[in-house]
């Protein structure tokens, strides 16, 4: 057995079914203990907007806007961050993410590893971010 694991975006299942764009959940695919790494592609009008919010019990993340722009709500607080930016959210913070731009976007979330997956360390918040 190796101690490495070498994945490809088409060798880890799309989580969005027929939402438009992707999100892959590198996480177990690789193998990782201890990072959660998942990859997103937002088309324009993908995201969180008109739709829920969600932060985490002990899980901060962060976000790295790898291509194209995307809006971000942070409580109450709306920002915007361009290719390069990253971004650190605590745990107890609610957030969504919006893409409004003609473009494509791309997002790679990374955060701790938690025991029974994010979901179980997540909440849900509906009406969070209305259009």
């Amino acid at each position: 057995m190796s101690d490495y694991t070498i994945k490809r975006l088409d060798e880890v299942a799309d989580v969005l079914g027929d939402y438009p764009g992707e999100m892959r959940m590198m996480t177990e695919g690789l193998d990782a203990e201890q990072v959660a790494f998942t990859y997103r592609r937002m088309p324009q009008h993908t995201g969180g907007k008109g739709s829920y919010g969600h932060r985490h019990k002990t899980q901060e993340e962060v976000y790295f806007v790898a291509s194209g722009k995307l809006q971000f709500k942070l409580g109450d607080e709306v920002i915007e961050l361009e290719r390069g930016a990253a971004l650190r959210v605590a745990p107890e913070t609610w957030r969504s993410v919006w893409n409004d731009e003609p473009e494509d976007a791309e997002l790679i979330i990374v955060s701790p590893r938690v025991e029974g997956g994010s979901k179980d360390d997540a909440e849900y918040l509906e009406n969070f971010w209305p259009e």
